[in-house]
């Protein structure tokens, strides 16, 4: 029963996202595998055609916490976020905000801030969102299981900078940091974010 209500409503908040498409349509960036194993992928938006990095686990239809997957279907970028400290505001019509060194995301399944941005410190373990690597310089917060959230589904789904070499991302979509600042640019940036195939 419990996975049955999972799928359930992991479909139900894709389907959603796809009608709200319809008004969108022209601002949806779509993130394809090379092969079904493979963790890279090629993100396209319009006539932009960009490297990208995976999940570990490829893409899946059933997310979980923890299983290294990139989510299958449509998903809203809700806002960006990004180190003043170390690059320009994102040209972009998306909602924008400076990061800050007291944020971080919990991605503890039961913890009633699951899947939600908090400041730190923070009594559980957290995805602290100030990093020295660079990854986060840039976030474009992605709307999967945000409503409704389902502890266990999946958290912390982002948009960000790429390792060197594209290495695999814990479920996330990963472009070079030039990629991503272009793609943010072009157009306004995508409103949406596709995973896996448009029909």
């Amino acid at each position: 029963l419990r996975h049955g209500f999972i799928e359930h409503v992991s479909i139900l908040e894709s389907m959603r996202n796809t009608m709200a498409s319809g008004i969108l349509r022209s601002r949806v960036a779509h993130v394809q595998q090379r092969s079904a194993r493979d963790t890279r992928g090629v993100l396209s938006f319009g006539a932009m055609t960009i490297p990208c990095a995976l999940g570990r686990s490829g893409v899946v239809a059933l997310k979980r916490e923890g299983d290294g997957a990139s989510p299958r279907g449509l998903w809203s970028i809700r806002e960006i976020y990004y180190r003043a400290d170390r690059v320009a505001r994102p040209a972009t019509d998306l909602p924008v905000r400076r990061l800050r060194p007291d944020q971080a995301w919990c991605d503890v399944s039961g913890d009633r801030n699951y899947n939600r941005l908090v400041r730190l410190p923070y009594s559980v373990l957290d995805e602290r969102l100030w990093r020295k690597d660079g990854l986060y310089d840039i976030i474009g917060v992605l709307s999967h299981n945000v409503r409704p959230r389902v502890q266990g589904l999946g958290s912390a789904i982002f948009l960000h900078v790429a390792r060197e070499g594209y290495l695999p991302t814990a479920g996330c979509v990963a472009l070079a940091l030039e990629d991503l600042q272009r793609l943010l640019a072009y157009r306004g940036g995508p409103a949406m974010i596709r995973f896996g195939p448009s029909h």
